[in-house]
């Protein structure tokens, strides 16, 4: 008894002890914010004076808490691109306001550390923008599962994506408006595209590392070009860091299509680049023979592919007292795509079912170059380099029951830029001057693409193979000047000029090839040859020059333009008019019985108007109308004649350019600055919208780019960023609705007869949902979200008969990312994307056209054009950044 009394004793006063000397905690609560916009500064360090060990990080709120024993310590905060802070704490809550760090020329800050980069940069630019703009920060494009412009765009609200054949995006479609009604610039200037028919560029040359921002010009301003009836896509490049910047990247991945089948892959080393006409002179007039090719560059080889390999760095300083600032970047993907697909042509002489699979070898280089020079605080100059360079080679294996074919292809696509600008404050600084000097070439080459077809097992005799040639390339030299000036506080006049000279030339030359030994004698596998640089092929004696894509063009535009911005009381106003000249041509190089040349020229006049007001400080209502404009294509009014299977197609010289009014109604609102919730309303009518349709001429009936009367194009779009402390949601949805009537072929009895028939603009979906699920802890540095992508079905290619065009049916995809940092500037990150590996589905719609075809498979009761698999892709990688 006497023990356990003891024992009690011990206990009650050890633990009276250890309550007598607890020492009493204090709470310390705050939010760090910037403080010229208010907005949170999501990760900043936060740690009681002279106890580093003793710290946090603020949260997506900006919010902190800190524990100490002192009752009124110094807190110490601090953040990259911001001056330190520190602040004693009196009891209340604190609002801790950091300044940004910033080089400044005789006390007038002349460069800041962020252009748009975080995504509260990208939000305060939509919520101040006049014009109804959505954008995409660096930031946003890191943490994003996709690593080219073409797929992360895809994720902003209105936008859908074109792919290419090994399933990334290459051409964005605005708010269901088709790629040609659309453009690209570069840093506020339009880019010349290598395509060989088109004035649209491929959005797969841009790697996301490079970008500061994506900006998705949805309204037009007398400033911006007038040929953005969808949009204009703007990307932003990295600017001249504030101080020095260093960031490396390293990852690597594998593509899951190679778990289960080899990569095939050609002998391109060998390719001659320059076709036997080409090289002999005299083009077309040339006889070939055998010994005018090369057969090395047909062998193919098997294999699994190695992993992907990815890689940039990128660094930039302030020299000369900070006057002269740089950044230097490069970017390099060397990667292995593919897609398996099963492909059925219903109208194809043997009607069989093919397997497809695309070997496709991607090598991306991307180099970047920034100055900046600052003489005064008056007189700034910008000059930018960019080069974007991809490589793809492709080999394409289709097999069917009775005949197969190899394609071989390899493609180069470059596009440079340089850019000398520079600004001016006159007037003490109520009148600024800016102006531009632009050059830029875009170059394509597809060298010796050549194609091969068997027949069973033997190679087939006649028309046995064809090997092509094509190149293309784009120059521009531009000019801008703009003057604005803004004599009072709420009024500011802006008026500027543009021109543009564009020469394009194009070049085709194809050659058809017969076996050598002909039917006496077939060419017959593992006995004959066990690989295609080993067939013997006899050339034709004459190449085909006489394509139309044998062409030159010219495009000179010049524009004019004056707007106003005047504010007053909550509402503020912008109108502006441009006008725009274009004279557009062609010169068709080897002519046969059609014009050789001809031109376009004519003036648009482009009004705008924009409203906003201003209902509160974080909510605002957009209203604007612009009139916009879409050129013809350069091949479009080349008078070339095609020949096909069952009808012939022609170009339309007469050709008239598209002219389109746009009205936006967007209310926005913004609750704090990483939170947005924007709910709009667009309207489009188009006169003379260029779709393809049927024309009868004689005895003959021609598929043709024509104008076709009027159409209208309306859509309601949603757009919410919404955080719950760690865990936040981005969600989008876009409805689109169009119509559009055109000449369709169809049987009355034994007679073909045409008639109309009422559809969608091509490439438009109507329904588009994007939503992602994030997660962010900065005080153990971990990033992640999950994204999922819902596109609708929508019309993809319009046929010349009634009821009978291609569709793609609803594609669902599902990414992950997550991404983990240390204070030490490392981090390492994960992205898997097409988790869900569904299939991409086309199909041939159900009418009258194909109603009696049997024997063909069928999808929901239409007949399945194609469906293809990517498979999916994981990378891991590591990041660091000083």
């Amino acid at each position: 008894m006497f023990m356990k009394h003891l024992l009690m004793t011990i206990a009650l006063t050890c633990s009276a002890g250890l309550l007598w000397g607890q020492t009493q905690m204090h709470e310390v609560k705050g939010r760090v914010l910037e403080a010229r916009t208010g907005e949170p500064l999501v990760g900043a360090t936060i740690h009681l004076k002279g106890e580093t060990t003793n710290g946090t990080t603020a949260g997506l709120d900006g919010s902190f808490v800190l524990k100490t024993e002192d009752a009124s310590p110094v807190i110490c905060c601090s953040f990259i691109g911001f001056q330190t802070v520190e602040v004693p704490y009196t009891g209340n809550t604190l609002n801790i306001r950091m300044q940004e760090e910033a080089t400044s020329i005789a006390d007038v800050v002349v460069i800041s550390n962020y252009n748009g980069s975080t995504d509260a940069k990208a939000i305060e630019i939509e919520k101040k923008s006049i014009n109804v703009v959505n954008v995409m920060s660096s930031k946003s494009m890191e943490l994003a599962p996709d690593i080219t412009v073409g797929n992360i765009i895809q994720r902003m609200s209105g936008v859908t994506v074109e792919r290419n054949s090994s399933g990334e995006g290459q051409y964005a479609i605005l708010r269901g408006m088709d790629k040609r009604y659309n453009y690209t610039l570069v840093n506020g200037i339009k880019i010349p595209s290598p395509d060989n028919k088109n004035r649209f560029v491929p959005l797969d040359l841009f790697p996301s590392e490079i970008l500061s921002r994506i900006e998705v010009n949805k309204s037009m301003t007398a400033d911006l070009e007038g040929d953005g009836i969808g949009g204009a896509v703007n990307l932003v490049m990295k600017d001249a860091p504030v101080r020095r910047l260093l960031t490396l990247n390293l990852s690597t991945g594998y593509n899951a299509t190679y778990l289960d089948r080899d990569f095939l892959s050609s002998n391109h080393g060998a390719i001659v680049t320059k076709s036997p006409d080409e090289r002999m002179g005299n083009i077309g007039q040339n006889r070939v023979s055998q010994s005018d090719f090369d057969n090395s560059s047909l062998r193919i080889t098997s294999r699994r592919p190695l992993p992907d390999i990815i890689a940039s760095a990128a660094y930039g300083d302030r020299l000369l007292d900070d006057r002269l600032g740089f950044l230097l970047s490069a970017s390099y993907q060397n990667m292995y795509r593919g897609k398996n697909m099963e492909y059925q042509d219903y109208t194809s002489s043997t009607g069989e079912r093919e397997d497809r699979t695309y070997s496709d070898h991607k090598q991306r280089l991307a180099l970047h170059a920034k100055l900046d020079y600052v003489f005064s605080p008056l007189h700034k100059l910008n000059w930018y380099n960019g080069w974007l360079y991809m490589v793809d080679d492709q080999v394409r294996t289709s097999e069917a029951e009775q005949v197969a074919s190899v394609r071989m292809r390899h493609n180069s696509q470059q596009v440079f830029n340089s850019t000398l600008s520079g600004e001016h404050k006159l007037l003490g600084k109520t009148m600024t001057l800016d102006w531009k000097g632009v050059y830029s070439q875009a170059k394509n080459q597809t060298p010796d693409n050549a194609q091969i077809y068997l027949q069973g097992s033997h190679l087939q005799t006649n028309k046995a193979a064809t090997r092509r040639w094509e190149h293309n390339s784009d120059r521009d030299w531009a000019g801008y000047l703009n003057v604005e000036y803004a004599p009072w506080d709420t009024w500011t006049f802006k008026t500027g000029a543009m021109y543009r000279d564009k020469k394009r030339t194009s070049f085709f030359n194809e050659y058809t090839f017969d076996s050598e030994t002909g039917t006496g004698a077939y060419q017959m596998y593992g006995k004959d040859w066990t690989n295609f640089d080993a067939l013997k092929l006899l050339p034709r004696e004459y190449g085909n020059v006489g394509d139309p894509l044998n062409y030159d063009a010219t495009e000179k535009i010049g524009a004019v333009y004056a707007m106003a911005k005047c504010r007053f009381g909550r509402m503020e106003a912008v109108g502006g008019i441009r006008a725009e000249h274009t004279d557009q041509g062609y010169t068709l190089k080897y002519p046969r019985s059609t014009d050789g040349s001809g031109n376009q020229t004519y003036w648009d006049c482009l009004p705008d108007v924009h409203l906003k007001y201003f209902v509160s400080e974080s909510m605002n209502i957009h209203f604007s109308y612009a009139k916009a404009t879409n050129r013809p294509s350069f091949f479009e009014i080349v008078p070339y004649s095609i020949i096909n299977e069952e009808y012939k197609e022609k170009g339309n010289p007469g050709l008239k350019h598209t002219v389109a009014d746009n009205l936006d109604l967007r209310w926005e609102f913004f609750p704090r600055p990483y939170e947005q919730f924007m709910v709009g309303v667009f309207y489009k009518h188009l006169q003379n919208p260029i779709e393809y349709g049927l024309i009868t001429e004689g005895q003959d009936t021609y598929y043709t780019p024509l104008n076709l009367g009027t159409a209208n194009n309306t859509g309601a779009e949603i757009d919410v960023l919404k955080y719950f402390r760690r865990f936040g949601v981005k969600f989008n949805y876009t409805y689109t609705y169009s119509r559009i009537s055109t000449g369709k072929r169809t049987m009355q009895g034994n007679d073909i007869i045409t008639v109309k028939q009422s559809r969608p603009l091509s490439g438009q979906a109507a329904h588009v949902v994007n939503i992602s699920l994030l997660y962010k802890d900065t005080d153990k540095g971990v990033n992640a979200q999950v994204t999922g992508s819902y596109i609708g079905k929508r019309l993809v290619e319009v046929s010349n008969w009634y009821d009978n065009d291609i569709w793609e049916n609803e594609y669902f995809r599902m990414e992950l990312s997550a991404e983990k940092a240390w204070n030490s500037g490392v981090e390492m990150y994960l992205k898997a994307t097409n988790l869900l590996n569904l299939p991409l589905i086309r199909y041939i719609h159900k009418g009258p056209h194909t109603d009696g075809v049997t024997d063909v498979k069928r999808y929901r009761g239409n007949i399945l054009e194609r469906e293809e698999r990517y498979g999916q892709t994981v990378m891991i990688g590591i990041r660091y950044k000083l």
